[in-house]
């Protein structure tokens, strides 16, 4: 309430704009707010300040530092209000770094989280194009009708144009860019087209007699070293901009080639078993054809043996040796018994190994297989980010979709899908999962606080806390997700894909 009274003896900066949309700018334009310092001594206001700011983290936020100068000024005497785009509150906040060189400053604040930007590394050439979101002064100036618009959570004002290069002023790097801005956008975001920040606006030159007027922002690399020296973690990437569109269809085609390469390659190991298989056949019927006949060829051998014992016994039965000749008779009858044994129970030439199937499944391991630990990295070419971590994926994948031991996804033909609504976060997420190509990949939807609220009310009590075959739940599963698809946009922002691995 002291906010809103101080602020009420001063102009500040207020926005009529509609809501944000669910593209990739409106995303980003949910982590910006509005900036308003007031200092107050012996009851009087001495000074206000305003400008914009955008969020690095859920609870911190960058902006010039020329905005919150006033804190630096009259540090027990200022209070700083952090306004953001969506809801019905404003907040109040406290600087916690501070550099008047590179003009940047990061502010803290509690009471609501902010969905964080992200920063661009990579290159950004003259002619690419640019957005600025802010709350420039004079649109407040026209659209504001009382004190409580000041404090109004209302989206920032977006303008395009095209950077124009690099440049140094009071020697930090800057980028200079043609997109309007105008006092209020200070502290705000200048974004590539995919919503990825590549600098925060600081100033503007002035036209005169008609000349155009710039804008600079401070540079990427001078906000990530800031950053850095505040000990601050920030999201970054650096993979290049391309549309929503073109890299959904880019990733069909790749998706249907690997799940072609993953049919040829079962087929060709399908091959090379039965190749494998005959080859073994053929050498194990030449084994036993073998054995079979040194069996033959023994009991011959013992045949001729035990007629030679006879015969000897009657050759010693004529010398009048009786009991030589019914000794050697006897051997020789028991070595020819042997011998006709021997010769029956001769091993078979006929082999038999396990059968082989018919036909090569699409998903060789089985679709319910549990696959266990996978670790699953991150495929750019692929990909489109905006703001997300590209950080490594690991996957607990157990029996019949049931993920980390907690998590069910449910059955698409042979892969796995499921609508994930994380808590705390302003994102739905299409998570889907191919046994076959060991594909995983994440479809996002980043979406403002009234969808969020809309889509949660959809998920309902659905959300299982663990797995389950029960065929009820994975009915009452399956409906909210189908409820939940129909309610998001056309498009998603972002998607992951990740090619996974067993083990680590």
């Amino acid at each position: 309430m002291r906010f809103l009274r101080l602020l009420a003896v001063v102009i500040v900066a207020a926005l009529g704009a509609a809501p944000a949309a669910a593209d990739d700018i409106g995303a980003t334009a949910r982590g910006v707010v509005r900036v308003v310092t007031i200092a107050v001594v012996d009851g009087q206001v001495v000074g206000f300040g305003h400008g914009s700011g955008v969020a690095i983290a859920p609870n911190r936020i960058v902006t010039n530092a020329h905005v919150t100068e006033l804190a630096e000024r009259y540090p027990d005497n200022v209070v700083v209000g952090v306004v953001p785009s969506e809801g019905d509150k404003s907040f109040q906040g406290r600087v916690v770094a501070y550099d008047a060189q590179r003009d940047l400053a990061m502010i803290e604040f509690a009471g609501t989280k902010l969905p964080p930007a992200s920063l661009y590394t990579g290159p950004v050439n003259e002619g690419d194009p640019v957005i600025a979101l802010g709350y420039p002064g004079n649109v407040d100036l026209a659209t504001a009708r009382s004190a409580a618009d000041y404090i109004r959570p209302t989206s920032p004002v977006r303008s395009e144009g095209v950077a124009s290069g690099l440049r140094s002023l009071t020697g930090v790097e800057v980028l200079l860019h043609t997109a309007n801005i105008a006092r209020g956008n200070s502290g705000g975001p200048l974004l590539d087209r995919c919503g990825r920040v590549i600098g925060i606006n600081s100033a503007i030159t002035r036209g005169e007699e008609g000349d155009s007027s710039f804008g600079f922002a401070i540079a990427d690399t001078e906000l990530a070293a800031f950053l850095r020296e505040a000990k601050q973690p920030f999201q970054q990437v650096g993979t290049p901009c391309t549309s929503i569109e073109e890299r959904l269809r880019q990733d069909s085609e790749a998706e249907a080639r690997a799940r072609a390469d993953a049919v040829t390659s079962a087929r060709d190991t399908a091959a090379q078993a039965a190749m494998s298989r005959e080859e073994a056949l053929a050498e194990a019927r030449t084994a036993a054809l073998t054995r079979r006949e040194n069996v033959m060829a023994l009991a011959g051998l013992m045949l001729v043996l035990g007629a030679m014992g006879i015969g000897g016994g009657g050759f010693l039965l004529l010398r009048e040796q009786r009991r030589g000749a019914q000794r050697s008779a006897i051997a020789g009858g028991v070595v020819m018994a042997a011998a006709v044994a021997v010769f029956l129970l001769r091993p078979s030439a006929e082999v038999t190994l396990p059968a082989t199937a018919a036909a090569v499944p699409v998903v060789a391991s089985g679709a319910n297989a549990a696959l266990g630990k996978l670790t699953c990295r991150f495929v750019p070419e692929r990909s489109r980010v905006t703001v997300s971590s590209t950080e490594d994926v690991t996957l607990n994948w157990g029996r019949s979709g049931c993920v980390n031991g907690r998590t069910q996804y449910l059955s698409a033909g042979d892969q796995w899908q499921r609508v994930l609504v994380p808590e705390g976060e302003q994102t739905v997420s299409v998570a889907h999962f191919d046994p076959a190509t060991r594909t995983y990949s994440n479809t996002r939807y980043l979406l403002g606080a009234g969808a969020m609220q809309s889509v949660r009310s959809l998920r309902g009590d659905s959300a299982l806390k663990s797995c389950t075959t029960d065929p009820a739940k994975i009915e009452a599963l399956s409906q909210a997700d189908a409820a939940i698809r129909a309610a998001l946009p056309p498009l998603p922002n972002e998607k992951l894909v990740y090619s996974c691995r067993k083990g680590g």
